[in-house]
């Protein structure tokens, strides 16, 4: 496990209690061929698909040729996903189970797995199958010539909402417009609100991010040391099997998040 330093990166920004940061990668710059990739996969209750996704990713990553591991944060399932995930850690180290106790909320399984981990990469997919596993060597390809940040787009050119209803289409698109305040000149992005994505260790270590809530990229967006962004499309898909974890609590934690932002951005004005 990667120890947790106490430091802050943002003085003028004050985390609550809930908030997590990242070890520092390990000194050094590694060479392109030596970077590993961290995946999360965070999961709760999803026995129908883990076993699909693990072998999907597994057969894409391996012709790239990057060394990796997936990450399987597990909020204490109750339908096998574990006993799943278990069995295919026996077959292949390079996946491996981290199962919370007590806790929720995607942005903290996101974290708790970047923090179990001493990748040079560190991405996020969902577990739903929504998020192709295809798109993973062009998320790659972004990093390895030089982006930091790289994102599976909804929202770029040739990206797509797949079968999503007019009023659902509406509100993702005011909670993106209520970002583009919030996100620095030059590198705003047009899907802050995705959750597959690959960003490098050094531009989000030391930086105190929140655990609770859903939209870490965001997040990342707003506080972390990027420089650089490149948005790759996809079209979001069905979910395979199992029902989806959107909530009014999602909502909820939203708007606290754009608030705590907000407060920071206008801290940053006065000072």
């Amino acid at each position: 496990m990667v120890s947790m330093p106490s430091e802050l990166i943002d003085a003028t920004y004050m985390p609550d209690a809930g908030a997590a940061a990242l070890a520092p990668p390990l000194e050094g710059t590694p060479d392109l061929a030596d970077w590993k990739l961290a995946l999360v996969v965070p999961t709760l209750n999803e026995g129908e698909n883990i076993r699909r996704v693990l072998d999907r990713v597994r057969s894409v990553l391996d012709p790239v040729g990057v060394r990796y591991e997936i990450l399987v944060v597990d909020d204490d399932s109750r339908d096998g996903t574990a006993e799943i995930v278990t069995a295919v850690t026996q077959e292949d180290p390079r996946v491996r189970l981290l199962v919370r106790k007590g806790q929720r909320g995607l942005s903290g399984a996101i974290l708790y797995g970047w923090q179990h981990t001493d990748a040079a990469i560190l991405g996020v997919m969902d577990a739903d199958l929504q998020h192709p596993p295809e798109l993973l060597p062009e998320l790659l390809s972004a990093i390895f010539t030089g982006k930091d940040l790289a994102i599976g787009s909804r929202y770029t050119a040739g990206g797509g909402l797949g079968e999503w209803s007019r009023v659902r289409r509406l509100l993702s698109a005011a909670a993106v417009w209520v970002t583009w305040p919030l996100q620095k000149a030059g590198l705003r992005a047009k899907d802050p609100m995705s959750g597959f994505f690959l960003v490098r260790r050094d531009c989000v270590s030391r930086v105190r991010f929140q655990e609770s809530g859903f939209k870490l990229l965001l997040e990342i967006l707003v506080r972390a040391r990027i420089r650089s962004v490149e948005e790759v499309p996809f079209a979001f898909g069905q979910r395979y099997r199992g029902a989806s974890k959107a909530s009014f609590k999602v909502a909820c934690d939203y708007a606290r998040l754009l608030v705590r932002l907000y407060a920071g951005r206008l801290s940053l004005r006065r000072g």
